[in-house]
């Protein structure tokens, strides 16, 4: 019998010096321009905040925002650990080198010509890499003839409030909502709130982690549509957050997280991985489809 497997699909070319092109001004674009989503989101707040200082902690991000878009200056002086989501699809062939080092080279472009800060070191001697990689990257495989790229700077401030933890199974939701209740409190205002929360339930432990930084990509405020039970966890814990009385920069106030954003896999039946990412009111990531 004859196994050769025939196809007439043609497998669509893409340059890496295209790749390296995007990363690159997705990176520079990024720090420079908040998302319309956040600062519709702040504007929100503003008009619900109550507290004086608050208000104007508020009205100084938002003027933040718009000085860094109006004169081309980053956002924040933290330009952020490079973090990649990739999404390539199956009937794609890149030529000109390969995918990995194409990524990388727009990183390295977009934080020296972009002049953005180089924040990557040693994790032991403190020595900076001096181009801000290696960068983070995460890679699937999808149908089509598509290459999906969102480019994500994360501050450490917000990533040093961020935290997993492998909870029992008899923990359940209650346990859940817990752990995130406790692991903003106890960040406070270090990753410089009003923040955006990410929740990643099940899986292992590392892919907790993942679905945790991937909910922050959604617009902010918008519901888990696919599971009615997160999107419940979701409002709840909104509201839990808020109650806390954290506020702008950790000033006080009734605005601690502009949202909560949860995303969940099956996990084994021992185990229950939940992981929280924090991210600040600077929501930094832009995507583009090649």
């Amino acid at each position: 019998m004859d196994t050769e497997i025939k196809t007439t699909t043609t497998l669509r070319r893409i340059h890496t010096k295209r790749i390296t092109a995007a990363v690159r001004e997705l990176f520079i674009e990024a720090n420079r321009n908040l998302g319309p989503d956040v600062i519709h989101s702040l504007r929100a707040a503003l008009k619900r905040e109550e507290s004086p200082i608050g208000r104007q902690v508020l009205s100084q991000i938002l003027q933040n925002s718009d000085i860094a878009c109006r004169d081309a200056m980053p956002i924040c002086q933290d330009t952020g650990l490079a973090a990649l989501f990739v999404e390539a699809g199956q009937d794609i062939r890149i030529v000109g080198g390969n995918l990995h080092d194409a990524l990388e080279e727009g990183v390295r472009q977009a934080y020296r010509e972009g002049y953005l800060r180089k924040s990557l070191c040693d994790p032991l001697t403190r020595t900076n890499t001096k181009d801000n990689t290696p960068a983070v990257i995460h890679t699937d495989i999808v149908p089509g003839n598509q290459l999906k790229i969102i480019a994500m700077p994360k501050g450490g401030g917000s990533e040093n409030c961020s935290a997993a933890k492998m909870l029992t199974p008899a923990a359940g939701i209650d346990g859940i909502k817990q752990f995130v209740l406790e692991t903003v409190e106890k960040a406070g205002a270090n990753p410089c709130p009003p923040i955006i929360v990410g929740v990643g339930i099940g899986g292992s432990l590392e892919q907790a982690c993942i679905l945790a930084k991937k909910a922050l990509l959604r617009p902010v405020g918008k519901k888990n549509k696919k599971d009615k039970r997160l999107s419940q966890m979701e409002k709840e814990l909104l509201d839990q957050i808020n109650a806390l009385g954290i506020g702008p920069a950790g000033m006080g106030g009734r605005v601690t997280t502009l949202g909560v954003h949860a995303e969940m896999m099956p996990c084994h039946i021992a185990s229950l991985p939940v992981a929280v990412n924090i991210q600040c009111h600077a929501a930094r990531h832009q995507e583009t489809t090649l």
